[in-house]
């Protein structure tokens, strides 16, 4: 095994050639995914190494395009659809919810939908309201599906395959301030469990809970509670629909102090749902009260000040630690 550095961007890129490498069934479908390599440049090149066939470009109709891909799935391909932000998936919903997620359950176990819906999520470069918004919790909350959200290298290669092999729809939310990320990426891809969360950090002190683009904002934070001898343990979910509630529980019990960091918008968030898990099952092990950091109640603002404003940032979660360690 060798590694070499890479960038967020080209590790997806590379889990996309090994699937169709691997599998004849795999086709990837989305709009500008062929000639321009995808609004993120995440499939150039695939084109030309595959052709027309297995890199489709698509009409800018996210429901038709969402829709074939199911039909694909039932017909016994391996569909993967790039939808270009998660706020336009909102024009597939239908699809995504009364169909895909649904017709394992109305046949009676006869109708599978092994379909990958793969969407850019989240703010932080200055795209504004229509195309910088974290949803993944909304999708989170509907049966049927599993929502996965690498938040590094080796997930970003390695989630794919797994997702492919799950029999269920696979959303996976790659957050788009991670594409030009760089670090070490291993070659051959290391195997990446999809049912569990991973430890970023190992810490006694207070447990920090987060996922895909809220991830480096939480190690920073860390670092900087580890200077005033707080030790954080951090948990980054990757799958946010199964959660892993026993990686979760079993850190707050350690620690017996939780802080939930959380891009989504904190009413009805999924920083809420994982808080009310805590709570439920921990209520007697804490020795505060669960904190969250989610993002300001307002659509996302274009202007840079305000959209770091809006977003979580490092010393809204070191704050939120020192509440509760205090």
């Amino acid at each position: 095994m060798s590694s070499a550095q890479s960038t967020y961007r080209d590790a997806l890129r590379e889990a996309l050639r090994d699937a169709l490498r691997e599998d004849e069934r795999v086709f990837l479908m989305g709009e500008d995914v062929g000639r321009y390599g995808g609004c993120f440049a995440v499939s150039l090149g695939l084109l030309e190494e595959f052709g027309p066939e297995r890199i489709r470009d698509t009409p800018l109709s996210e429901s038709a395009f969402v829709g074939a891909g199911i039909g694909a799935a039932l017909a016994g391909m391996r569909p993967i659809v790039e939808i270009m932000t998660v706020n336009f998936s909102l024009l597939a919903l239908d699809q995504i919810l009364n169909n895909a997620a649904t017709l394992l359950h109305m046949s009676g176990g006869q109708l599978n939908v092994p379909l990958v819906i793969r969407m850019t999520t989240g703010a932080g470069r200055q795209l504004a309201a229509q195309h910088s918004h974290s949803l993944e919790g909304w999708y989170a909350h509907i049966p049927g599906l599993r929502i996965i959200a690498p938040a590094t290298l080796p997930d970003a290669r390695g989630m794919l395959r797994p997702a492919l092999a799950c029999p269920d729809p696979v959303l996976m939310f790659e957050h788009g301030s991670l594409y030009n990320a760089t670090g070490e990426l291993d070659d051959p891809a290391e195997p990446v469990d999809i049912d569990t969360a991973a430890h970023r950090r190992h810490g006694t002190d207070v447990t920090l809970i987060t996922y895909g683009g809220t991830l480096p904002t939480t190690l920073t934070a860390a670092e900087q509670l580890a200077a005033d001898h707080v030790e954080a343990d951090i948990i980054d979910l990757r799958t946010l629909r199964p959660l892993d509630e026993p990686t979760i529980l079993d850190s707050v019990r350690r620690t017996h102090r939780a802080v939930v960091i959380d891009e989504g918008w904190r009413s009805g968030s999924l920083s809420a749902e994982i808080t009310a898990r805590i709570t439920e099952h921990c209520f007697y092990d804490l020795d505060a009260p669960v904190e969250r950091v989610c993002s300001a109640e307002v659509p996302m603002p274009y202007a840079k000040h305000l959209e770091e404003a809006a977003l979580p940032q490092p010393e809204d979660v070191v704050a939120a630690a020192r509440r509760a360690v205090s």
